[in-house]
């Protein structure tokens, strides 16, 4: 069994909004998640369906794995780099607006087959 990662550094949605599509693939096989993805229609779902297509090719190119016997193991969105921007305020002040940014990282496992008892 191998675990395969691939990372998404500094994708441009908040991480709070792109948890909410990251949960709903969590412990799915490859192809039921992308099928999800595709069908989502919140934005953070076409880069996660992006972020998925690349691992498993990853894994069927460096490790050799089929596609079919893949699933998402874990799958974390953290905070990135938070790009600050400023807003005119009253008597010459500004306020600080933060662009978040977040880091996903996806790990796909190969599922076990099951073992035949005798």
């Amino acid at each position: 069994m191998k675990d395969v990662k691939a990372q998404l550094n500094r994708l441009r949605i908040a991480p709070r909004k792109v948890r909410l599509v990251s949960e709903l693939i969590k412990g799915l096989p490859v192809a039921k998640a992308v099928s999800q993805l595709t069908f989502s229609k919140k934005r953070s779902a076409s880069p996660l369906m992006k972020l998925v297509k690349s691992a498993v090719s990853n894994a069927s190119n460096n490790f050799k794995i089929e596609k079919d016997n893949l699933y998402i193991k874990d799958i974390r969105v953290d905070e990135g780099q938070a790009m600050k921007r400023y807003m005119p305020r009253a008597r010459g002040r500004a306020a600080v607006i933060k662009k978040r940014t977040s880091r996903i990282t996806l790990v796909l496992r190969e599922q076990e087959k099951p073992k035949i008892k005798k």
